[in-house]
C-alpha cells in the first residue's frame, strides 16, 4: 500500500480541485474531506449550521471563519485521518491557515498544491457545471446524465447549483482573489507552496499532481 499524504488543494472555483482530490485520496488511501460538501450535506439536513450556510452559500460569499475552523477540526479528529487526508476547500483565509496549521501542529501538512486554471476557464465551466443534489457527481451542459436529469451513479436529480449563476461565479471568484490568493502567498513563504498546471485531461493532471508529491518526498 502507498504511503499516506496530509494535502491541501487549493485553486479557483472550477479548477477540478474536487475531481482531482478524488483521484489522490484513492491513490493514497486517505479521505477526501471536502468542505464545501460537508456544507451542502448540512444545508439538506435543515440543521441551523445549514440554515446559516445556505443563505451565505447561496449569495457565494465566503462560510465565516469561526464555523468553518470548528466544522474542519471536528473532522480531522477522526480516526480515518490517521494516515492522512485531502483538504479540498479548507483554508480560504490566511487566518484559517493559521488555525490549521495549529489543528495540524502535531502531524503537519506534507505539501499545499496551487491547482492554477485561468479565470476565462474556470467561468466556461462553473456556467455549464451540473451537478447531483444527492452524491455530487459532477456534469456539465457538454456531459449531461444519459437519462435526462437523473444521476448515472445513483439516481439522484442533477441541477445547476444556486452558485454556479453568473452574478454568484463573479462573487465568489472576486472573494477568492480579495481573501483565498492571499494564500498562495503565505504558503510559498513557509516552502509548503507547489503550483501544478490543472489543464489538459485527467489523467495527465493527476500524473502532475503525483509527481509533485512523491518529488517533494524525495528532497525530504
Amino acid at each position: 500500500m502507498t504511503s499516506g499524504a496530509r494535502l491541501v488543494v487549493l485553486g479557483r472555483q472550477g479548477a477540478g480541485k474536487g475531481t482531482q482530490a478524488v483521484r489522490l485520496s484513492r491513490h493514497y488511501v486517505v479521505p477526501h474531506i471536502s468542505t464545501g460538501d460537508m456544507l451542502r450535506a448540512a444545508v439538506r439536513a435543515g440543521s441551523d449550521l445549514g440554515r446559516q450556510a445556505g443563505k451565505i452559500m447561496a449569495a457565494g460569499d465566503l462560510v465565516p471563519d469561526d464555523l468553518m475552523v470548528g466544522i474542519v477540526d471536528e473532522r480531522l479528529g477522526h480516526d480515518d485521518t490517521k494516515r492522512g487526508y485531502i483538504l479540498d476547500g479548507f483554508p480560504r483565509t490566511v487566518e484559517q491557515a493559521e488555525a490549521l496549521a495549529e489543528i495540524t501542529e502535531a502531524r503537519p501538512l506534507d505539501l499545499v498544491i496551487d491547482l492554477e486554471v485561468a479565470t476565462e476557464v474556470v467561468v466556461e465551466r462553473l456556467a455549464s457545471r451540473r451537478v447531483c443534489e444527492d452524491c455530487g457527481t459532477n456534469y456539465s451542459t457538454d456531459q449531461p446524465p444519459r437519462y435526462d436529469a437523473r444521476c448515472d451513479n445513483c439516481g439522484g436529480n442533477v441541477i445547476q447549483r444556486e452558485d454556479d449563476t453568473p452574478e454568484a461565479i463573479k462573487h465568489r471568484l472576486d472573494a477568492y482573489e480579495a481573501k483565498t490568493a492571499p494564500l498562495i502567498e503565505w504558503y510559498k513563504d513557509r516552502s509548503l507552496l507547489e503550483v501544478v498546471d490543472g489543464l489538459g485531461p485527467l489523467d495527465v493532471v493527476t500524473k502532475r499532481l503525483i509527481d509533485v508529491i512523491e518529488a517533494r518526498r524525495v528532497g525530504e
